[in-house]
């Protein structure tokens, strides 16, 4: 066996399919790119349709065969519902990709039930329920499955102004770890990436200098990461043959902000 063929056993994906949910938004998109372009079947599942749309077409111009599929992760009817059609596109589900999640900045006294109940709901519960609804899935796979949370790194390090967002964070990680322990011996892993700053349009706003100086200042690499560069660790995390060995591990693509004494 030749040198890429060897990598191609160790990390490919073909045949495989992998539903990415919030798999519309920037850091969906560019983990859906990354595995579809390894040889995975991509299920968008998103809450926006047009946004799906849009999504599809840029995998389906990379050559990436892809179908979509609107969700609500708050309502697991709509979750089974995805589920069922992911099933039809080859009759198995191997990935599941969780990345949808919301966040709201405020101070402390500002943060009021509805929004903490919102973002908890989405972050939390919807991860919660994904991995329930596609577990029941993946037990019948004869060879399982594997599932990626999308933690943080405020699942380790609590910031200030977010702190709905980073309970919520934390609680994806324990999850993650307890899915691991359940389900270890039937062939299903669960690990999260926690990636540390990747601005978008939800933290964009959040970003004002004094937090930028902040960050950077405890960012070893001194800059913020590229969306791109998570994609790696995900085919690491979800591959059958190279990750086969772990699970309940949350893994953090931070640029060494939490490794950082600052």
């Amino acid at each position: 066996m030749d040198n890429a063929n060897f990598l191609q056993d160790l990390f490919g994906m073909q045949g495989q399919v992998a539903v990415v949910i919030g798999g519309a938004g920037a850091l969906g998109l560019c983990l859906s790119t990354g595995l579809g372009k390894n040889g995975a079947k991509i299920v968008v599942a998103d809450v926006n349709e047009e946004a799906c749309k849009t999504a599809v077409a840029k995998l389906e111009a990379e050559g990436i065969e892809a179908i979509y599929k609107t969700v609500n992760v708050t309502d697991k009817a709509s979750l089974c519902e995805l589920r069922e059609a992911a099933l039809a596109l080859t009759g198995q589900v191997d990935m599941l990709v969780n990345c949808a999640g919301i966040n709201v900045g405020n101070n402390f006294l500002d943060v009021d039930g509805d929004q903490w109940d919102k973002i908890m709901s989405v972050n939390l519960k919807g991860t919660m329920l994904s991995c329930q609804v596609f577990i029941e899935a993946m037990l019948a796979n004869k060879d399982g499955g594997s599932i990626l949370n999308i933690g943080s790194v405020n699942s380790a390090r609590p910031l200030s102004r977010v702190f709905a967002y980073a309970a919520s964070k934390a609680g994806v990680v324990n999850l993650t770890r307890n899915i691991a322990q359940e389900f270890g011996t039937r062939g299903i892993r669960c690990n999260a990436i926690c990636p540390g700053f990747f601005p978008a349009e939800q933290n964009r706003k959040l970003l004002d200098a004094k937090r930028v100086e902040n960050i950077m200042n405890g960012t070893p690499m001194r800059r913020y990461g590229d969306p791109n560069e998570l994609v790696g660790a995900a085919i690491l995390l979800l591959s059958k043959k190279a990750g086969s060995y772990i699970t309940g591990s949350p893994v953090y693509v931070d640029g060494g902000f939490t490794a950082s004494w600052f």
